[in-house]
């Protein structure tokens, strides 16, 4: 079995110079509002109630294609939380446990390479990027397949033509 825990994390706090778009860097953008939200449901409701958020709003924004902010009030629905939770996104009411959870997740790699960033066995590594989302089995495979590569102390690097399609069997 695998205790999986979220963090939240910032690509806007992750930058260390301003970004080009600004959607990354303006504390009243996309990023931060659906970063504050997640904060906001991880302190109030806890760990279940983050990774609902997350996946409900991984399913629109990433399967779905939506890329505006109609994505908040309908993702905090499928997770089962309250439509008001949609008011703490446009706060800073939680960005101090924002950027804790951002640097409790970041810091453990030493440097800033992205996300996702795993801490399992007393290490942290940045990935694996995945196109797709195993499932299953099939899932596991690819933990133990990461697990173990992360255990070689020579491990350093891998990575492919990211702009295939790939699809899990």
């Amino acid at each position: 079995m695998v205790d999986l825990r979220f963090r939240v994390m910032s690509l806007s706090l992750l930058n260390d110079e301003p970004p080009p778009d600004p959607e990354l860097r303006e504390p009243s953008g996309r990023l931060w509002v659906l970063a504050r939200a997640c904060a906001a449901a991880d302190r109030l409701f806890g760990q279940q109630a983050l990774r609902a958020l997350y996946a409900a709003l991984g399913q629109r924004l990433h399967n779905e294609g939506t890329k505006n902010m109609t994505v908040l009030a309908p993702a905090l629905a499928d997770a089962g939380l309250p439509a008001d939770l949609s008011e703490s996104a446009w706060s800073t009411d939680h960005d101090d446990f924002l950027r804790a959870s951002h640097a409790e997740g970041m810091a453990p790699l030493g440097w800033s390479p992205g996300t996702p960033a795993l801490h399992f066995d007393g290490q942290a590594l940045f990935g694996p990027v995945l196109t797709g989302i195993p499932r299953g089995p099939q899932a596991v495979a690819v933990f133990n397949a990461v697990r173990t590569l992360a255990a070689c102390p020579d491990w350093a690097e891998m990575k492919r033509d990211s702009t295939q399609e790939l699809t899990f069997a």
